[in-house]
């Protein structure tokens, strides 16, 4: 087992991870920006070092920076966390030529699925389903309309290293596929450093629905049931819950295998998921893979009583799955608000501030990630999501009637929240009756906003 692990990450997941590591008996060493300073990871780790300025391409996306951290404390691993460097195929590269422990997939596999074009090949060799799409490279601007128009319109087009909703736009005709083609590229070139989109089928009125696998360095790959993920705003998820009200226990125990085949194929080792489209039809397509542990995870291990992060650095120190598929018994219904430091009446503006009033919920069936406090200063420059509240119950009902109740004696002062959106989210009959797709929620609030 290592004996120092940074985390190359800052805000709860950062936090996660070092209580993880802690009950683990491992020391932990947090990297921070100067403007994360007096952040709650910088205060609970055992060490703390400064990686530079407050922008994130000078701190926690400055690999040499981090790498330099972990050398300077004598750290054996890192782990990325989501976001920032969780997902880049040359940091892991570097670690491993740094005899440095990277807590996630080796380099490889990140490298293959993260490139969503070279992921579908695959998949499609592996003999899982995909989406319907072109095979191969877009030459150019004329290349790609005809492709559009064989493919048959609403098409998706998708930047092939994208994550995060960003490179995407949906196109029903010519005119808006030329429009939504240049935009998808420029985006993907700023946000990804690569503008190469690929295009496939839309699947209309889908489910976003992925599964949690673990898998080792030892060929043992198992699943952990399905996420329903489908309540989106612009393609960012905004509630989980888990298990998925739409799946019997057939379906979901062949889309499971379908996912551990995905793993194998591509020799997948630690924690990952694959995503799926559901259409209404009861059809599913693999989407992506994501190498590295998801936002939402805490709903999977309230049901699988699983702790995933530690199971990521136990098969990063080389440690084989204990756990058989046999042994994962889904019990119970749990569900994830992202709570954010937003303005749901003003297009959902970010608000950063100073926190200058806390009250937290609790109870049984009640957990919250957060690193914030009372007196701390939310950043402008980072992610608005400020904690993850997470309500299990026996059944669908009972989680939603927790959360309702945690959600009513959560307080935060000082900063806009999006509380109270949450609220209005778990009293909508369509989300009582789990009759949702991914643009639900886009169209209620256009509605609700006209």
């Amino acid at each position: 087992m290592f004996k120092k692990v940074l985390i190359a990450n800052r805000g709860e997941i950062a936090v996660r991870i070092i209580r993880a590591c802690r009950e683990l008996g491992i020391q932990t060493v947090a990297v921070y920006s100067d403007i994360d300073k007096e952040a709650l990871h910088t205060q609970i780790a055992d060490e703390a070092v400064c990686i530079g300025g407050a922008l994130a391409k000078d701190s926690y996306l400055n690999i040499t920076n981090i790498l330099s951290a972990c050398v300077l404390t004598g750290a054996d691993a890192i782990h990325p966390g989501f976001g920032f460097l969780s997902e880049n195929a040359k940091f892991s590269k570097m670690c491993k030529e740094c005899n440095i422990k990277f807590i996630g997939p080796d380099f490889q596999s990140i490298e293959l699925m993260g490139n969503k074009a070279h992921a579908r090949e695959v998949m499609k060799k592996a003999d899982v389903p995909v989406v319907p799409g072109f095979e191969g490279t877009i030459e150019s601007e004329e290349h790609a309309l005809d492709i559009a128009k064989e493919i048959g319109y609403p098409v998706m087009i998708k930047a092939a290293a994208g994550g995060g909703g960003k490179g995407i736009r949906i196109a029903k005709d010519d005119a808006e596929f030329l429009k939504g083609y240049k935009t998808a590229k420029a985006e993907s070139s700023a946000c990804f450093g690569d503008d190469t989109l690929y295009i496939e089928k839309f699947v209309e009125e889908p489910r976003h629905i992925e599964f949690q696998i673990l898998a080792d360095e030892y060929g043992n790959v198992i699943h952990l049931g399905e996420r329903e993920c489908s309540l989106q705003r612009k393609n960012q998820k905004v509630l989980e819950e888990a298990p998925s009200s739409v799946l019997n226990e057939k379906t979901r125990e062949e889309m499971g295998e379908i996912a551990k085949r995905a793993a194998k194929a591509v020799n997948y080792k630690n924690a990952g998921t694959i995503e799926f489209l559901f259409d209404k039809n009861n059809n599913y397509y693999f989407m992506e893979m994501n190498t590295r542990i998801q936002v939402e995870h805490p709903i999977t291990e309230m049901i699988t009583g699983v702790d995933i992060v530690k199971e990521q650095i136990k098969i990063a120190s080389g440690e084989k799955l204990k756990l058989t598929q046999d042994d994962i018994k889904i019990t119970g219904h749990a569900i994830e608000c992202r709570i954010n430091a937003e303005d749901p009446f003003n297009d959902f503006r970010p608000c950063p501030g100073v926190i200058d009033e806390l009250y937290l919920p609790g109870g049984l069936g009640i957990r919250l990630d957060s690193a914030v406090y009372c007196g701390y200063k939310i950043p402008h420059c980072y992610d608005s999501m400020i904690a993850k509240l997470i309500a299990y119950g026996e059944n669908r009902e009972e989680a939603i009637i927790k959360m309702k109740r945690a959600l009513s004696e959560f307080g935060v002062g000082g900063v806009k929240t999006n509380i109270e959106f949450q609220y209005w989210i778990l009293e909508l009959e369509e989300f009582l009756r789990g009759d949702y797709d991914t643009s639900f929620l886009g169209k209620k609030l256009v509605t609700r906003n006209a």
